[in-house]
């Protein structure tokens, strides 16, 4: 894969790291990701993916930009209000980085098309708030073999992981959270976020879509990320394999 004069100034600072170089970086301008969820996580995520040059970006929520937004979710602006999420975050990548192909979609994700979505990407960041939600995306990034790469945040706290549980030594997302798709949920607008900590989360979950791109150092599957902003603290987790789980015991 060739790169234009424009593209090689714009990647400079990644080409010229040893464990990216041209080749992570063509990794990178050839991958398609998708991004469910364009709040306080993906905001950040997408930003730091179109900059990073991803080839294609398919960005999907349903959900329209509320003031309440605005003090986390700084892809968007005060006149975004009342407009699609997906299809502003879209504009702001192509203001970003005209070389990213993206696609925005303003539909909620269903078992009726989750399986079409998520097996013609190479990796998946979900941002969700939504239990059921993340159940549907991570079974399919299951069933199709395709990363997942899963972050949450609520109050003070955030977690990341990275999910291959087709690997015999990987969990999967059930792994992890359990089979229980009724189980209620807290949302941000309940219990409140620290905004600046989802600009922390959605970056970390740039890096680790990137590093599932374009592999460098230490491989980060298996572990959760665990990040207290309330005391700063991070510290990680090794997860195990459910030898019990629906999704991946066999």
């Amino acid at each position: 894969m060739t790169f234009t004069d424009e593209e090689l100034e714009r990647y400079a600072r990644h080409i010229v790291l040893r464990e990216i170089g041209g080749g992570g970086q063509a990794l990178l301008k050839a991958a398609r990701v998708l991004v469910v969820g364009a709040g306080g996580i993906g905001s950040p995520a997408i930003q730091y993916l179109a900059a990073a040059g991803v080839g294609r970006l398919s960005i999907v929520d349903d959900d329209r930009v509320d003031l309440s937004n605005l003090q986390r979710q700084t892809l968007f602006t005060t006149s975004d209000i009342g407009r699609s999420k997906a299809v502003s975050a879209a504009g702001r990548v192509e203001a970003l980085n005209p070389n990213v192909e993206v696609l925005a979609s303003q539909h909620r994700v269903d078992g009726g098309y989750v399986d079409d979505l998520v097996k013609c990407h190479e990796v998946v960041l979900d941002g969700t708030d939504n239990f059921a939600t993340r159940l549907l995306v991570a079974d399919a990034c299951q069933r199709h073999r395709v990363p997942l790469v899963s972050a949450a945040v609520g109050e003070f706290e955030g977690q990341l992981g990275v999910f291959r549980g087709w690997e015999a030594d990987k969990p999967c997302y059930r792994c992890f959270v359990g089979g229980n798709p009724e189980r209620e949920g807290i949302s941000c607008s309940e219990q409140g976020v620290i905004g600046a900590l989802t600009g922390v989360m959605g970056s970390l979950a740039a890096l680790e879509v990137i590093r599932a791109i374009a592999p460098f150092g230490e491989d980060s599957a298996g572990k959760l990320l665990l990040v207290d902003a309330l005391n700063l603290r991070f510290r990680t987790l090794t997860l195990p394999k459910d030898p019990g789980c629906p999704s991946c015991a066999a």
